[in-house]
């Protein structure tokens, strides 16, 4: 679902979906997440560039398949919608590239950590201290977690 995701990241960009998806990708979805229910005629008709109805109908398809628009059959033709809003897209990619990079361990991960606190400290102060007490709350649920559990092991109610 996000070919190309980390190397584009890696280019500077900034909309994760810029780097997921091809411009016709993008602008059908942008399509789709602004018009609700959509024909591929529909979504032909919105888009700023012409674009022939076989060209959105694959593109459509292959959203499809990507599990990024549902569909259903109206006649001959299909209607499509999207499986996700664009928020919960953008955090689904987000939670993947986060993972991905904390997959190798806290070795591999401190650069990242590292970049993030740069790029949220450059950007907004006061995302910096939402950012320190975000840590600050997961700690201190993490450690209630732990005592609870602790206390399950000693045989406390």
């Amino acid at each position: 679902m996000v070919k190309g995701f980390r190397g584009g990241w890696l280019r500077g960009t900034k909309d994760p979906l810029r780097v997921a998806l091809g411009p016709l990708e993008r602008a059908v979805m942008d399509a789709i997440w602004g018009g609700g229910h959509l024909s591929v005629r529909d979504v032909q008709a919105q888009l700023a560039s012409p674009a022939a109805y076989t060209t959105v109908m694959t593109t459509l398809d292959r959203l499809y398949k990507k599990g990024l628009v549902h569909r259903k059959r109206d006649g001959r033709a299909f209607i499509y919608t999207a499986a996700l809003e664009r928020h919960e897209l953008e955090a689904t990619m987000t939670t993947g590239l986060v993972h991905g990079m904390l997959a190798g361990g806290p070795g591999a991960a401190r650069p990242f950590l590292s970049n993030l606190v740069d790029a949220v400290g450059d950007s907004d102060n006061g995302l910096l201290d939402e950012l320190e007490r975000l840590v600050r709350d997961k700690q201190e649920r993490l450690k209630d977690k732990f005592e609870d559990q602790q206390d399950k092991k000693d045989g406390q109610p």
